[in-house]
Protein backbone atom coordinates (compact mmCIF):
# COMPACT_ATOMS: atom_id res chain seq x y z
CA UNK A 1 0.00 0.00 0.00
CA UNK A 2 0.77 3.51 -0.74
CA UNK A 3 -0.26 6.79 0.80
CA UNK A 4 -0.33 10.02 -0.47
CA UNK A 5 -0.79 13.27 1.50
CA UNK A 6 -1.21 16.30 -0.62
CA UNK A 7 -0.85 19.70 0.40
CA UNK A 8 -0.48 23.54 -0.17
CA UNK A 9 -4.05 24.41 -2.00
CA UNK A 10 -6.25 27.26 -1.24
CA UNK A 11 -7.50 30.47 -2.64
CA UNK A 12 -5.61 33.07 -4.87
CA UNK A 13 -5.96 36.03 -7.03
CA UNK A 14 -5.79 35.40 -11.12
CA UNK A 15 -1.88 35.81 -12.02
CA UNK A 16 -0.60 34.43 -8.62
CA UNK A 17 1.10 31.27 -7.60
CA UNK A 18 0.60 27.92 -5.05
CA UNK A 19 2.71 25.65 -4.81
CA UNK A 20 1.32 21.78 -4.00
CA UNK A 21 3.35 19.40 -2.94
CA UNK A 22 2.61 15.13 -2.30
CA UNK A 23 4.15 12.83 0.57
CA UNK A 24 4.24 9.14 -0.82
CA UNK A 25 4.72 6.70 2.32
CA UNK A 26 4.53 2.97 2.41
CA UNK A 27 6.16 0.49 -0.20
CA UNK A 28 7.36 2.88 -2.61
CA UNK A 29 9.52 1.23 -5.35
CA UNK A 30 11.04 2.29 -8.56
CA UNK A 31 10.46 2.84 -11.19
CA UNK A 32 7.63 4.82 -10.52
CA UNK A 33 5.88 8.07 -12.03
CA UNK A 34 4.19 10.65 -9.94
CA UNK A 35 2.06 13.29 -11.16
CA UNK A 36 -0.96 15.67 -10.66
CA UNK A 37 -4.06 15.25 -12.03
CA UNK A 38 -6.98 17.87 -11.94
CA UNK A 39 -11.08 17.53 -11.77
CA UNK A 40 -13.54 20.89 -12.54
CA UNK A 41 -16.86 20.77 -11.63
CA UNK A 42 -18.73 18.91 -14.22
CA UNK A 43 -15.72 17.78 -15.69
CA UNK A 44 -13.96 14.82 -16.48
CA UNK A 45 -10.58 14.31 -14.50
CA UNK A 46 -7.63 15.57 -16.09
CA UNK A 47 -3.90 14.77 -16.34
CA UNK A 48 -1.98 18.09 -15.35
CA UNK A 49 1.26 17.20 -15.15
CA UNK A 50 3.66 13.61 -14.56
CA UNK A 51 7.36 12.97 -13.19
CA UNK A 52 9.04 9.77 -13.73
CA UNK A 53 11.99 8.62 -10.81
CA UNK A 54 14.27 9.26 -13.77
CA UNK A 55 13.23 12.87 -13.95
CA UNK A 56 11.34 12.70 -17.41
CA UNK A 57 8.44 15.16 -17.28
CA UNK A 58 4.80 15.57 -19.31
CA UNK A 59 2.72 18.41 -18.87
CA UNK A 60 -0.57 19.29 -20.38
CA UNK A 61 -0.83 22.27 -22.98
CA UNK A 62 -2.88 24.47 -21.18
CA UNK A 63 -0.11 24.58 -18.44
CA UNK A 64 2.91 24.41 -20.13
CA UNK A 65 5.12 27.21 -19.49
CA UNK A 66 3.38 28.24 -15.95
CA UNK A 67 3.71 24.90 -13.99
CA UNK A 68 6.58 23.39 -13.50
CA UNK A 69 6.62 19.46 -11.99
CA UNK A 70 9.36 18.27 -9.45
CA UNK A 71 10.49 15.57 -7.18
CA UNK A 72 12.70 14.85 -4.61
CA UNK A 73 12.83 11.06 -4.44
CA UNK A 74 14.91 10.86 -1.47
CA UNK A 75 11.77 12.52 0.67
CA UNK A 76 9.76 10.27 -1.93
CA UNK A 77 7.59 13.84 -2.91
CA UNK A 78 6.35 15.55 -6.10
CA UNK A 79 5.97 19.25 -6.03
CA UNK A 80 4.01 20.99 -8.30
CA UNK A 81 4.54 24.98 -8.84
CA UNK A 82 1.92 27.34 -9.95
CA UNK A 83 2.16 30.23 -11.77
CA UNK A 84 0.30 32.72 -13.58
CA UNK A 85 -2.93 30.56 -12.62
CA UNK A 86 -6.29 31.68 -14.16
CA UNK A 87 -9.35 31.04 -12.91
CA UNK A 88 -9.92 28.03 -15.70
CA UNK A 89 -7.16 26.68 -13.13
CA UNK A 90 -9.88 26.22 -10.65
CA UNK A 91 -10.38 22.50 -9.56
CA UNK A 92 -9.32 19.51 -7.25
CA UNK A 93 -5.87 18.53 -7.82
CA UNK A 94 -4.85 15.24 -6.83
CA UNK A 95 -1.59 12.83 -6.14
CA UNK A 96 -1.20 10.23 -8.39
CA UNK A 97 1.33 7.20 -7.51
CA UNK A 98 1.73 4.69 -10.39
CA UNK A 99 4.22 1.36 -10.91
CA UNK A 100 4.00 -1.46 -13.20
CA UNK A 101 1.32 -3.03 -11.41
CA UNK A 102 0.07 -0.39 -9.03
CA UNK A 103 -1.66 2.83 -9.03
CA UNK A 104 -3.08 5.08 -5.48
CA UNK A 105 -4.90 8.67 -5.44
CA UNK A 106 -4.33 11.63 -2.83
CA UNK A 107 -7.95 12.89 -1.34
CA UNK A 108 -7.59 16.08 -3.44
CA UNK A 109 -7.02 19.58 -2.43
CA UNK A 110 -8.43 22.12 -3.58
CA UNK A 111 -7.48 25.35 -5.90
CA UNK A 112 -9.75 28.22 -6.43
CA UNK A 113 -8.23 31.39 -8.50
CA UNK A 114 -11.09 34.27 -8.27
CA UNK A 115 -10.55 37.75 -7.07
Amino acid sequence: QVQLVESGGGLVQPGGSLRLSCAASGSIFRPNTMGWYRQAPGKEREVVATITSGGSTNYADSVKGRFTISRDNAKNTVYLQMNVLKPEDTAVYYCHYSTYVRAYWGQGTQVTVSS
